[in-house]
């Protein structure tokens, strides 16, 4: 089983952390009525943190993943999960 490094894990829970704080900052800011335009900021700035914890994860996951394919009955086995790891991943 693969499982993430204590760096990787700490550098993601401080970026989960921001990443919570601004979908607070949303919900403040639609509940003060606030311009579309500037929710709308806030969300892709959310969804652009959100993709970098993506890319963080599976950066981990490669690197451990395929770097110790004995974990796995063979060396294809590892690749075709990675695959489908980055296929669960939204476009």
């Amino acid at each position: 089983m693969t499982t993430l490094s204590a760096i990787t894990r700490d550098q993601l829970i401080r970026r989960l952390r921001r990443i919570e704080g601004q979908a607070r900052g949303v919900r403040r800011m639609i509940e003060e009525d606030r311009e579309c335009q500037d929710i709308l900021t806030q969300l892709a700035a959310i969804r652009g943190a959100a993709h970098q914890v993506s890319v963080m994860v599976v950066k981990e996951y490669a690197l451990n993943c395929l770097s110790s394919p004995e974990e796995y009955s063979s060396s294809d086995e590892a690749i075709t999960k990675m695959v489908h790891a980055l296929t669960q991943l939204p476009h």
